[in-house]
């Protein structure tokens, strides 16, 4: 599967094929991503998380069709997308923010709190793959966003 440039990446390069925790292990894979996209301006940074949903929807589509499972765990674009998410205009890219943003993230997409335990049961194809985590970013960015304030 890792061959398909397409399975690559909705396979996290891999990291979803983890025999344990695939989502956390993909989540892991996108921290380096992410300090590296860390260094756009917002406008950017927002930009490649829209664009990055909009591939993600076709990644995931994709993948789940050739695997024959509705979100396979180890189809993990859908994790990257939503720790992106989570780390929107953090107050300061320090190993304890990419740390809080990422214990954030993996508890709202583990414990999938309304509504998204709702949008993970009720939505198919790409789309509903990634929309539960982007929904757990979101979660997880209001999160982030109250720390900064109250640290500030």
């Amino acid at each position: 599967m890792l061959r398909n440039p397409l399975h690559l990446l909705s396979l996290g390069f891999g990291a979803g094929l983890s025999p344990y925790a695939p989502g956390t292990a993909g989540t892991i894979v996108s921290v380096p991503l992410y300090l590296l996209l860390s260094q756009l301006a917002l406008i950017p940074y927002v930009t490649v998380i829209i664009a990055g949903f909009a591939l993600g929807v076709y990644l995931c589509h994709y993948t789940s069709r050739a695997l024959g499972v509705h979100d396979h765990s180890g189809i993990v674009w859908d994790e990257f997308i939503g720790y992106w998410i989570t780390m929107i205009a953090v107050p300061a890219v320090t190993w304890q923010w990419v740390l809080a943003g990422f214990v954030l993230f993996r508890f709202f997409d583990i414990v999938k709190p309304w509504p998204v335990k709702l949008a993970d049961k009720r939505l198919k194809g790409g789309f509903g793959i990634m929309f539960d985590d982007v929904l757990a970013g979101l979660y997880a960015l209001a999160c982030m966003q109250l720390i900064g304030v109250y640290l500030a």
